[in-house]
């Protein structure tokens, strides 16, 4: 894995004139070299994407179907290799990146599903007024044109994939630029789509550098723009190009909130459990990552040592040790300003209860309590293994809790009470709501995003493809209906 990797234009493998080094989070070592495209090589992906979009957009749904579940048979096929590769590059543990690619599979699978069922069309009568006799009206949606996916390094194929296939699956051709980080895992997907039939032109990956990226942003030719990663940045683009659709996966401080009723050691043994898995897989560098508990008084001093427990339990070291639940973070710099996000909490007067310690860019899994309200890990998206324990009185002030804060991505609520999670799913100023366990799940063919700063428009293959496509109505006259 220290070969120069090429870059994917229009469907055909090429290398630029410079290149730029992947190393391993975990232990510095070399995992590859990723050859950089030029102006003129950029230029000549988004003119070729652009000039194939009517064709793109008018090839038979069997034929986008079938490369997407070619794609994810052949990521099944290679899971192991590229599931080594995602740890080596990100410093996530073996265990998850294993999951990452199964989750990938099921992407490019649901996107082939939704590529043959998609756009049946709606017909409407329009005779329901005079005027309309004789009318008929048929729905049907058509890609609005070149899409710019912008993928983040914490789930490097995933969310590739999240990109990838439901552009294919809707028809539209894309340009995927993969995180400067972790590019080696998005280039992947480029050595089974060119095993594809798809038409050339509909699909380049550009590890485009991020200090290049506004050119992109600002093409005319790329109208859609999908993009996950910072709330700072995901907006600075969005202002930059108000007449463009963006789509916007953006951060979270993720809540889970453990109401009264769920209080037998049973229920708080699991949900400790969780919220110790949860706060800490991927090294917390999930947007749906548990950093926040929210606790009611009557179960918080029976809560807490458990989720202490539960949270040294965990396995921290080498990510390609099979029993390591906690790898290190992206890099050397995100574990710095872990750090000081938590000393600056302890010197604030928060409780430290386990962990405080980074190791060169691995950061022990760490708890806090008693976190005052204006330190920046108790407004800001920590993206790191930290978990903050909050005390309230009841459901009222729990969900206020949750609600005290400008992300809204996704939140937990354990509870046995139907009534509640009712209640909670429509207080609760998030995209979405998980009763019974962490924020932290997602199933890939949901429809995922948030509400405030956490994002505008939804993931989820169907969803992507909506938001990638326009409703156009064709009127039919002089019919017997």
């Amino acid at each position: 894995m220290t070969s120069t990797h090429a870059f994917w234009l229009a469907g055909r493998q090429v290398t630029g004139e410079d290149s730029f080094d992947v190393t391993s989070p975990w232990d510095g070592r070399l995992v590859g070299s990723v050859s950089v495209p030029s102006e003129a090589q950029v230029e000549e992906a988004v003119a070729a994407a652009y000039a194939v979009r009517d064709e793109f957009a008018a090839t038979p749904a069997h034929v986008r179907a079938a490369a997407l579940d070619h794609v994810s048979k052949r990521l099944a096929e290679r899971t192991e290799e590229i599931a080594q590769l995602i740890s080596a590059e990100n410093g996530k543990p073996i265990k998850w990146a294993r999951g990452e690619v199964g989750r990938a599979v099921s992407v490019f699978r649901f996107a082939a599903e939704e590529a043959r069922r998609f756009n049946g069309g709606e017909a409407q009568r329009l005779d329901t007024d005079a005027g309309g006799q004789g009318r008929l009206a048929l729905t049907r949606r058509f890609p609005k044109g070149v899409v710019l996916g912008i993928a983040p390094f914490n789930f490097p194929l995933n969310l590739c994939a999240h990109k990838v296939a439901p552009a294919i699956a809707a028809g539209a051709p894309i340009i995927l630029k993969p995180a400067p980080a972790t590019p080696l895992s998005g280039l992947i997907l480029g050595d089974l789509l060119a095993e594809t039939e798809l038409p050339a032109g509909s699909w380049s990956i550009l590890p485009v550098p991020n200090d290049r990226m506004p050119a992109l942003v600002q093409d005319e030719r790329l109208p859609v723009i999908s993009f996950t990663g910072s709330d700072k940045v995901g907006y600075a683009i969005m202002d930059s190009v108000p007449r463009k659709h963006c789509t916007l996966e953006l951060g979270g401080n993720g809540a889970a909130v453990v109401l009264g009723d769920f209080s037998c050691d049973a229920d708080l043994d699991w949900a400790a459990t969780r919220i110790a898995t949860f706060s800490n897989y991927q090294g917390g560098q999930s947007c749906i990552s548990v950093q926040r508990v929210i606790a009611d008084a009557s179960v918080y001093d029976r809560l807490l040592p458990r989720i202490v427990a539960a949270v040294e339990a965990q396995v921290t070291g080498d990510p390609s040790d099979p029993k390591t639940d906690v790898g290190p973070l992206v890099s050397e710099d995100a574990a710095k300003r872990v750090e000081s996000w938590v000393d600056e909490a302890v010197a604030a007067g928060a409780s430290l209860l386990t962990g405080g310690k980074r190791d060169g860019a691995s950061y022990a899994p760490t708890v806090l309590a008693d976190v005052p309200a204006d330190v920046t890990i108790a407004c800001e998206e920590v993206f790191g293994p930290v978990l903050t324990v909050r005390k309230v009185n009841g459901e009222e002030e729990a969900f206020a809790a949750v609600n005290d804060s400008k992300f809204g991505l996704q939140a937990g609520v354990f509870t046995h009470d139907l009534q509640v999670a009712f209640r909670a799913h429509r207080a609760l100023e998030v995209g979405g709501v998980v009763i019974g366990d962490v924020p932290s799940y997602r199933a890939d063919q949901m429809p995922y995003g948030g509400a405030k700063q956490s994002g505008v428009g939804r993931e989820g293959v169907r969803y992507a493809m909506e938001d990638y496509t326009y409703e156009r109505v064709l009127v039919l006259t002089g019919l017997a209906l």
